[in-house]
């Protein structure tokens, strides 16, 4: 008999999904999304059961420690890219060079969020100026229904447009603050 306890502790254990998420106490869901984010590959069996590895569970138990500090998902990616190495005091973290790394991973996806973000206020402020230009042409179209004469309302839309040119010129000056 003690060849065979040998023998199966020698292929290390793999739990299933509802065991490795009873273990991380979260729910399989939660270990099907960071699956679909890439942050964790479980192996399959035959049948295509995910199959939880003990290095799997290390791997889920330091993203669910890291989203409970505040890590996005593009940060925990990052940190995940680089290996924990055992520290002076017994514990395990990252090196100088790897938080470095981490740093200016983080800083190049803030940059591009913050160009992302211009641009989808350059874009916005588009939409506002065409808004407010449709809705002066659904003003002219409703009065022109309601009887109001052309010359009136053609003296009317120019003031319109005057008085938007004057405030896109008087908005534009502070629109970088």
């Amino acid at each position: 008999m003690p060849a065979l306890s040998a023998m199966s502790s020698s292929k290390p254990a793999l739990l299933t999904i509802r065991d490795a998420a009873e273990r991380l106490n979260v729910t399989p869901r939660t270990l099907k999304y960071y699956e679909e984010r890439g942050l964790v590959a479980p192996s399959r069996s035959e049948g295509r059961y995910r199959l939880y590895s003990e290095q799997d569970l290390e791997r889920f138990a330091r993203v669910l420690r890291l989203r409970s500090l505040g890590f996005s998902l593009q940060g925990i990616v990052e940190l995940l890219k680089r290996p924990v190495e055992p520290m002076g005091d017994g514990r395990k973290g990252y090196s100088s060079e790897s938080l470095r790394e981490i740093e200016e991973a983080l800083a190049q996806q803030v940059d591009a969020l913050d160009a992302r973000i211009a641009s989808v206020r350059r874009e916005l402020k588009e939409a506002q100026a065409v808004r407010g230009e449709l809705s002066d042409d659904l003003d002219y179209i409703r009065r022109r229904i309601a009887g109001e004469k052309q010359e009136t309302l053609f003296e009317a839309r120019l003031a319109a447009r005057r008085r938007r040119k004057s405030e896109g010129s008087e908005g534009s000056e502070g629109a970088d603050e």
